[in-house]
């Protein structure tokens, strides 16, 4: 009988939470900003938020935190969404802080009438430098100590238009010298002057994130509202607002945000990439955004998988992509199915193999019995690798060399009469005979090879291109680096192959399937990918190329 998992932190306060009455059942949310693509540390989230609603028999919201409308777009919005769906989950409401925009308005006149907020004509600049550091009180604003009516009638002018944007905001009044920085003055609402996705040109204010979670949350009836550790010193706001406004008093929590290996997870950093052309777009596969993974090869129960062997934790770490990697092969290794594909193909030519005959080879689609089996057609010319010959062979070579005699896969086998080169000495055409009786499944010949290759027909191959990705940099923390993040690329993160040989049967290959090329990796079609011409993604090696083993967490 295996072990019982025990649970994370967070499950322990919400099973409290539940034995103690205090909710009749749960409801998580995830806001995130339209403001890009999610990448691998969204999952995280996602899974950790959806994941408690199912466990304990909750619900979910999706929330958009659009309270930006400088940086924010519908494209983002619908991104969001397809990866979400993609990893598995459905959200119970679908809400924007930009629907509550009515209500936050109403909250900040609240905070007024009870002299807790005011507006302020500083420039930023100002307000900065009057917050002090944090040995050093701040001092208070010279407009700190405006009567309630002519705050009032101030933002009622800033809701009108009647100001340009920083030429005022709405500050709330809470101590210039506490020992938490945001809780110095916080800025709770600013002038924008910009058209908004879903409200237009409805509003030139808008509320600043710390005044417009907390509140979005206690409309909802959050009961347990999930943050990552970088938002700790913001509870205490969320706390204060909450308290002052008398409203439903969500409650927030902080767990450590996914840091991981060879790769950035800051947005801006992303952007950057993107912008510059560093990559291909958001959904390049070296990205580490879901569209990105998703493109690559990747499915949504790895890296579920994944985010459940990583945890819940309150303490940051690194975790190694290498655990993400196995985690994929993991699961691609019981399910891909097995085909051939000759990546640098040379030709290979049965001598004593009849010209124009083709015969049905019989090969396993995979390593269990329920996945099947395909028919491969075998002809007298075979594309092979390159590598699977050598002219003077090393010591245990086991493959194709002059004399030897090689198993292709699910046929006969060969040996190695002759090869031809062209004039600058490379192998053109190898040359070998077959053996009849050694058929795969029908084998007398009583001959036992140690090695097996694959190959494709030459006359039924299918020429394909193949991307060959590889992580994007080479550093194992390429932000924490001295200088530009940027110049820890690695160079080598994309090699195309133009003239791949692929087995027929891949015609049919549509992007909902992965495949095993046998000996070379996991693959997948691409995006690009049309009938005249064939893409391929690897996905993932067969191995692990940079860690020998992977990391358990």
């Amino acid at each position: 009988m295996s072990e019982e998992k025990s649970l994370h932190f967070l499950e322990e306060i919400i099973e409290d939470d539940l034995k103690a009455g205090k909710y009749q059942s749960i409801l998580t949310r995830f806001p995130p900003e339209p403001n890009g693509y999610l990448h691998i540390g969204h999952a995280k989230s996602i899974c950790l938020n959806f994941g408690l609603g199912i466990k304990y028999g909750g619900k979910t919201n999706l929330r958009f935190d659009d309270t930006n409308p400088v940086t924010e777009e519908t494209e983002y919005v619908e991104s969001i969404k397809d990866d979400i769906r993609w990893l598995g989950f459905e959200w119970a409401n679908e809400f924007y802080a930009s629907d509550y925009f009515s209500n936050l308005y109403e909250y900040a006149l609240v905070l007024i009438k009870k002299g807790l907020a005011y507006v302020d004509d500083l420039t930023s600049e100002e307000i900065a430098h009057l917050k002090g550091t944090p040995t050093e009180p701040g001092k208070d604003s010279p407009y700190r100590n405006r009567s309630v009516e002519e705050n009032l009638t101030l933002f009622t002018a800033m809701k009108e238009g009647k100001y340009k944007d920083g030429e005022k905001v709405l500050r709330a009044k809470i101590n210039m010298a506490h020992v938490n920085m945001l809780m110095r003055d916080p800025i709770i609402y600013r002038i924008k002057h910009a058209h908004h996705h879903r409200t237009g040109d409805a509003w030139c204010i808008y509320p600043m994130y710390d005044f417009a979670h907390g509140q979005s949350d206690s409309i909802e009836h959050i009961t347990h509202s999930i943050c990552t550790l970088e938002f700790v010193p913001h509870r205490e706001l969320y706390d204060w607002c909450i308290e002052n406004l008398e409203i439903f008093p969500s409650h927030q929590y902080e767990f450590a945000r996914l840091n991981m290996t060879y790769t950035v997870m800051s947005k801006r950093k992303l952007l950057q990439l993107v912008n510059e052309n560093f990559v291909s777009g958001w959904d390049d596969p070296r990205m580490p955004t879901l569209s990105g993974f998703r493109r690559k090869g990747y499915t949504p129960g790895s890296i579920r998988n994944f985010c459940d062997k990583i945890g819940v934790a309150k303490r940051e770490n690194m975790i190694d992509i290498s655990l993400l990697e196995f985690c994929l092969r993991e699961e691609l290794n019981a399910s891909a199915l097995r085909v051939m594909a000759v990546l640098e193909p040379v030709k290979l030519i049965i001598d004593n193999y009849e010209a124009g005959k083709t015969e049905i080879m019989i090969s396993e689609n995979g390593p269990d019995e329920s996945m099947g089996t395909r028919e491969v057609p075998f002809s007298k010319e075979l594309w092979i690798e390159k590598e699977d010959f050598m002219e003077v062979p090393v010591k245990k070579w086991f493959r194709l060399a002059p004399g030897a005699m090689v198993r292709l896969k699910s046929a006969y086998i060969v040996k190695c009469e002759s090869f031809d080169k062209d004039a600058a000495g490379h192998i053109t055409a190898i040359h070998c005979t077959y053996l009849p009786e050694s058929r795969s499944g029908a084998d007398t010949s009583g001959i036992h090879v140690k090695g097996t290759i694959h190959w494709v027909s030459a006359a039924h191959a299918v020429n394909a291109e193949v991307r060959l990705y590889d992580r994007l940099f080479k550093s194992e923390n390429p932000a924490a680096e001295e200088g530009d993040f940027k110049e820890h690329i690695n160079p080598d993160s994309l090699h195309i192959i133009t003239d791949a040989k692929l087995e027929p049967s891949l015609t049919t290959a549509t992007p909902d399937h992965r495949y095993q090329f046998l000996r070379k990796g996991y693959f997948c079609v691409d995006k690009d990918s049309t009938a005249d011409k064939p893409v391929f993604n690897r996905t993932v090696t067969l191995k692990d190329t940079w860690v020998k083993e992977a990391k358990r967490y």
